[in-house]
């Protein structure tokens, strides 16, 4: 069995896989230890009740599907809400320490449009101890690695996925690797944007493998732009502020000094969900109240200087480090940064199954659990949830199941395409042509959308398209970054094309789909989800009821309307008005 990507989807899925007799192999693009998971540093959400008692997996499934916005897999919500608790006393077997109680229980924190406490954390480092931990158990189950690879094709034996082909980054010698089930978990797209949290990996090359092998691509749509992103110095531009400095008591101000989210969200302030943040943000710079680099300021010196260097001390060590900022004394700069996917490849909620038969996947490169906008913390809990799930599924088809036939002449067609950006007859140069990608997308598909800027950008992606199959790289296959760039070039340039065709189509505003142009939700598009597939090598867009829940789900909804909110956690005491820089 095959698992692409080695994050924390692609390596639960592994242990699973492994722990169930599977023989399995692991391919990633960088090192192992080294994927965007590390990036999540807030918390893992988990209905533990430990802080809340009165959390339960029902209130964390209604929080994930409101934040959604309803266009959510209902069932995805569901199995995730409830398996959510199991998975991360799960993690603590493989050697997770988390941050603890009093009384020695996991800790919990707020985060953002969650009703409860509910993120268990390790300060601001969340996300690198669940890599450290998942790493470990890698390695103890003694799993095969192989790192620096990239894989450009999945191989098929008639509609049945096989394997996948691509190469080594070290010396650009071609690999293929033969398997009865493949597991696609390399994570989302956010280096097609310009301003962006995602590191270098980040270029949508599982989806678009799959789009191309034929998978279908669920709400591309749907990207969410994190409502704090570092603003300066341009070089860390974009670089993630957690939102675990909100969740213990940060305040945004503008260059007023004024407190705005107590207008546009006067119950969760700056605990409202992630689009609604954004937005805000976005609405302030509009409106002349932004900071000096074109963002808003994040303070969060009234916490003390003891407890900002506990709880979170990344953020302290980034800020002085990269920005010579020290967020004791003063506020952080920050803007909306690309983050997150929320849509990728249409997968069932128990198996992770695409599509494609012998295709899975799991984690940001799959789609359906968090609809429209994604709660924070939900990513870390839907890696093990779904992670384990794939695992579970291909494993249990790749033991019913032979090994399949492969086509030497798919191998030899992509062969072609990667050598093609090395033959002397080429004159584009990818790097310029990935730059004026992002540009594009961060211009015309970005926080704020209209059909005008759409329809430009879908121009402008299509001409790339036609430029791209131009590509000339110099020198050898060795060590040779523009033509891995080349390759990734055209994963992202099918991806942006579905995320802008989509994008023209939901003529609506819903979560991180904001249309400047329709402001106003449309009841007919808040039930259908939209889907798009290869024709013929042509990016087609199709749609797809929203699955209806069943009454004792629905029912929830409903009880929760005539049930007052809980009353929000004690917030810290606010700085006075002269503390406030602007």
């Amino acid at each position: 069995m095959l698992v692409i990507g080695a994050g924390g989807a692609g390596m639960r899925a592994a242990i699973e896989a492994a722990a169930a007799g599977a023989q399995v192999a692991v391919v990633c693009k960088s090192l192992l230890g080294k994927a965007h998971t590390v990036m999540a540093e807030g918390g893992i959400a988990a209905a533990l009740g430990n802080v809340d008692p009165d959390d339960n997996w029902q209130v964390h499934f209604q929080d994930t599907m409101r934040g959604g916005q309803l266009i959510n897999n209902w069932r995805m919500a569901e199995l995730h809400a409830r398996e959510s608790p199991e998975r991360v006393y799960e993690l603590e077997t493989y050697g997770a320490i988390f941050d603890r109680t009093p009384d020695g229980r996991i800790l919990q924190r707020a985060f953002g449009a969650h009703t409860y406490r509910r993120l268990c954390h390790v300060g601001d480092r969340t996300g690198l101890e669940m890599i450290r931990s998942l790493q470990d158990r890698i390695v103890q189950l003694g799993i095969e690695v192989h790192m620096e690879v990239t894989l450009t094709r999945l191989l098929k034996d008639g509609d049945r996925v096989i394997g996948a082909f691509g190469y080594n980054r070290v010396d650009g010698g071609f690999v293929a690797f033969k398997a009865k089930a493949v597991i696609i978990a390399t994570g989302g797209w956010g280096r097609i944007y310009k301003v962006t949290s995602n590191s270098w990996e980040g270029t949508g090359d599982g989806v678009g493998m799959g789009f191309d092998a034929g998978a279908e691509v669920l709400d591309p749509e749907m990207v969410q732009f994190h409502p704090t992103g570092m603003v300066w110095p341009p070089g860390v531009r974009g670089i993630l502020v957690t939102e675990a400095v909100r969740g213990e008591g940060g305040y945004l101000t503008n260059s007023e000094g004024k407190r705005f989210m107590l207008e546009y969200d006067p119950k969760k302030k700056e605990l409202s969900s992630r689009d609604v943040v954004a937005r805000s943000i976005y609405k302030e710079v509009q409106a002349g109240r932004g900071t000096e680099h074109g963002g808003a300021n994040l303070d969060v010196r009234h916490l003390g200087a003891d407890k900002i260097k506990k709880k979170l001390p990344s953020m302290y060590e980034q800020f002085l480090k990269l920005a010579d900022v020290d967020i004791t004394k003063d506020p952080m700069e920050v803007a909306p940064t690309i983050h997150y996917a929320m849509g990728g490849l249409r997968v069932e909620a128990e198996t992770g199954a695409t599509t494609l038969v012998g295709l899975y996947a799991a984690g940001e490169a799959a789609a359906g659990l968090h609809g429209a906008n994604r709660l924070g913390g939900n990513s870390l809990s839907d890696l093990l949830v779904f992670g384990r799930r794939a695992g579970a599924a291909a494993g249990a088809y790749a033991r019913d199941v032979g090994q399949g036939k492969i086509d030497e002449r798919q191998i030899d067609q992509e062969q072609k395409i990667l050598l093609l950006a090395l033959s002397a007859s080429g004159t584009e140069n990818p790097y310029l042509l990935q730059q004026q990608l992002q540009q594009a997308m961060q211009d015309g598909a970005g926080l704020a959308r209209e059909e005008k800027s759409l329809k430009a950008c879908l121009d402008q992606i299509l001409e790339l398209r036609q430029r791209s199959a131009r590509v000339h790289v110099p020198g050898s296959r060795k060590y040779n970054p523009g033509w891995h760039t080349a390759r990734d070039l055209r994963f992202m340039l099918t991806v942006a094309e579905a995320i802008v065709r989509a994008a023209i189509e939901r003529r609506e505003s819903r979560g991180a789909h904001w249309r400047l142009d329709y402001l106003e939700k449309d009841p007919a598009l808040g039930r259908v989800n939209f889907i798009a597939y290869n024709e013929g090598s042509q990016v087609k867009l199709k749609t797809r009821p929203v699955p209806e829940m069943p009454p004792e789900l629905a029912k929830l909804f409903a009880d929760a309307a005539s049930t007052p909110p809980p009353s929000p956690p004690p917030a810290a005491k606010p700085p006075q008005p002269q503390q406030v820089r602007t």
